[in-house]
C-alpha cells in the first residue's frame, strides 16, 4: 500500500541541495515565486497579491502534509537556507499508488540543472518510500524547459489533451508526462 505518513517531515539531500519543509520565513520567497507573471507563465493558477495570500499558500502546503494529501518541499542550496523554490507530489491518488509531480523555481535559478537534481530526489523518495507505482506531470506545450527536465528525469509524454483546463476566460491545452516505477 502506498505510505502517506509525512510526520516527521522528511528532508531531502542532494549533493548541491537541501530539500526541506516550507515555512512562514519563507514568505517573501513564495510571494515573489507566484506573484510573478514570468513565473507563473505556465501554471493555470491566480497570481499571489499580498503577502497574506502568500502566507496562505504556506498554510495550505502545511495542511495537506499534516492530512497526509500531499508534500512540498523548498527547495535551497545547501550553503544557503533561502527557499529558491518549490517541489513536491500533488494530487496523490493511494488507491491507484500514483501521484501528481510538480515545480517551480526562481528564474535566477533556471538552467543550472536545480530543477533537475531536485526531482531525481523527489521521484526517488515517492518510488521508495511512498511506495507509488507511478508518477505523472502536467505541463503546459509551451513550456518546452519542464518537458527536457522530465526527459532528462526518465518521463515519457504521454498525452496532450486539447482544452484541457479552463483559465481565465480561455480553454489551455496540458501535456502528461509519466515515470513508472520499475
Amino acid at each position: 500500500m502506498v505510505t502517506l505518513n509525512f510526520s516527521p517531515f522528511p528532508n531531502l539531500e542532494t549533493e548541491r541541495l537541501l530539500l526541506r519543509r516550507v515555512d512562514s520565513n519563507d514568505i517573501n520567497e513564495i510571494f515573489t515565486l507566484r506573484s510573478n507573471p514570468e513565473t507563473m507563465k505556465y501554471i493555470p493558477r491566480p497570481l499571489l497579491k499580498t503577502d497574506e495570500d502568500a502566507l496562505e499558500h504556506i498554510a495550505m502546503i502545511d495542511s495537506k502534509i499534516e492530512s497526509n494529501e500531499g508534500i512540498n518541499w523548498a527547495i535551497t542550496l545547501k550553503d544557503n537556507p533561502k527557499l529558491i523554490g518549490i517541489i513536491g507530489h500533488y494530487s496523490i491518488k493511494p488507491e491507484h499508488y500514483r501521484a501528481e509531480l510538480g515545480y517551480m523555481l526562481l528564474p535566477e535559478y533556471h538552467g543550472k540543472g536545480i530543477v533537475s537534481e531536485a526531482v531525481r530526489e523527489v521521484v526517488k523518495y515517492g518510488f521508495q518510500v511512498m511506495n507509488l507505482h507511478s508518477l505523472e506531470a502536467v505541463i503546459d506545450p509551451e513550456n518546452h524547459a519542464s518537458a527536457k527536465v522530465l526527459e532528462k528525469n526518465g518521463f515519457v509524454k504521454e498525452a496532450h489533451f486539447k482544452e484541457y483546463v479552463f483559465f481565465e476566460g480561455r480553454f489551455l491545452d496540458s501535456i502528461i508526462y509519466s515515470i513508472l516505477n520499475n
